[in-house]
């Protein structure tokens, strides 16, 4: 369906100068002799990055800085993909970035999968990376291994990566609980790795970056001692990045250091002399998450899956009288409403009104039917709106996150089925006691 320019409005947002910082301290350990992990800070390009090599005999830290090496090369030479998301947001320029973010990595996974199979002694050498290219009010994660990126926004701490992990597996899939998985002969076994095979599955994730907002890039020697999320958000909280930094290295060397530690902290500042704009902003950001959380089709979705979902949809806006969709006509979104209200007819018949916080369209994600009714914007409205195509790919790649929404949706369709039943069942009642009268005049006669 398309719309007047006036009537349906996209979006977008604009360069933004948000002021990004970084500061990283690594260190041997008190076990290893030498230091296989790497980290990158370039301001210039936006990029953050932590790699933890692997193989032995110096292979680990060779992988792991010719990672960073080749990353920031990729990214450095497709400065364009960035600029044009930076100057419009749209779900083509997101693909596009998340694209180069992804094909940076598998670069970097086959020249050094190259150099193992030439070069004597580097057999079987790899590394986990875990990275943040920022771009305007945006962050772009690409994520092999387990190492790790936290974010601590307000209060709160939430881990954006997922382990590539055994025992992460064995959670998913129900086989052992965390408290087993920490006892686990096999916690440091990962299932993905950047250069032990040609190419690698990558985890690209699109994320909102706000003022105030904390960012903590690590390898498992940090986060192997620090499991609990409110002990790490207590210490991200440190005014001062740089001891911070130092404080977190200290703390896991006290706790056993056992292997390599890497912590590179990334704070981010909005515009200066702009508290409203950075103000609006964060409620903005927070309103989108706190009613996609409210809505029974993602009741059941971790923060990170969230983001995920999230990171699929965009916003339009429809002035008061505009139809947002019509009866009859074809559809593949799902609209969720910000602001604003929304009122449903059927054959030129009222039927509903819909407030902020409410959903409609979602069978459009699921079925290529017709639409069943015409949704009008009865004030200045703005909604959300996920994509069929989007949604199809968003569960391609995320197993878990489907099954959780499928089940949803099967849990609203009976809802509603359950509904539906019930007013006909009470129709019927009626139309049963309106008969009755007449029904005993013909008894009668």
């Amino acid at each position: 369906m398309v719309l007047p320019r006036a009537a349906s409005e996209l979006l977008f947002s604009k360069v933004s100068t948000m002021q990004i910082q970084g500061w990283a301290r690594t260190d041997v350990g008190r076990k290893r002799n030498h230091n296989e992990d790497t980290y990158c800070i370039e301001p210039d390009i936006g990029l953050y990055m932590v790699c933890d090599g692997m193989g032995g005999h110096a292979s680990g830290e060779v992988a792991s800085a010719k990672a960073v090496e080749v990353v920031r090369a990729e990214l450095g030479k497709a400065r364009a993909v960035v600029d044009e998301f930076q100057a419009k947001d749209t779900p083509a320029t997101r693909e596009k970035i998340l694209a180069l973010v992804e094909r940076a990595v598998n670069r970097a996974c086959a020249e050094i999968h190259e150099m193992s199979q030439k070069e004597a002694g580097k057999a079987g050498m790899g590394t986990t990376l875990c990275m943040v290219l920022f771009a305007g009010d945006h962050g772009i994660m690409g994520h092999v291994g387990d190492s790790r990126l936290y974010v601590r926004r307000g209060e709160s701490m939430h881990q954006l990566s997922e382990d590539h992990s055994y025992v992460t597996e064995m959670i998913k899939r129900g086989k052992m609980t965390k408290d087993e998985a920490k006892r686990s002969p096999y916690n440091n076994v990962i299932t993905r790795a950047v250069g032990i095979q040609p190419s690698v599955q990558v985890d690209t994730l699109l994320f909102d970056v706000l003022p105030g907002d904390t960012y903590l890039l690590c390898s498992d020697g940090l986060h192997g001692y620090v499991e609990d999320n409110a002990e790490l958000s207590r210490l991200l909280a440190h005014p001062d990045p740089e001891k911070l930094a130092n404080g977190l290295i200290d703390l896991a060397n006290q706790r056993g250091g056992k292997d390599n530690i890497t912590a590179l902290i990334i704070r981010a500042r909005g515009e200066e002399g702009q508290p409203a704009a950075d103000q609006a902003r964060v409620a903005e950001v927070n309103l989108k998450l706190e009613t996609l959380k409210k809505i029974p089709l993602f009741r059941h979705l971790t923060y990170q899956e969230l983001v995920k979902v999230l990171n699929i949809t965009y916003l339009q806006q429809f002035d008061a009288g505009v139809p947002v969709v019509k009866e009859g006509a074809d559809g593949e979104e799902l609209f969720i409403i910000l602001s604003g209200r929304v009122v449903v007819t059927k054959g030129g018949q009222e039927l509903v009104e819909l407030h902020p916080g409410v959903h409609f369209g979602e069978m459009a994600l699921v079925d290529q039917s017709p639409r069943s009714a015409t949704v009008t914007a009865r004030d200045a409205t703005r909604v959300l709106v996920i994509g069929r195509p989007q949604f199809y790919q968003l569960i391609r790649k995320e197993p878990v996150l489907a099954v959780k929404l499928l089940w949803s949706f099967v849990q609203v369709l009976s809802h509603r089925l359950r509904e539906t039943n019930e007013q006909l069942q009470g129709a019927k009642s009626e139309l049963e006691q309106a008969q009755a009268p007449f029904l005993e005049v013909d008894m009668d006669s």
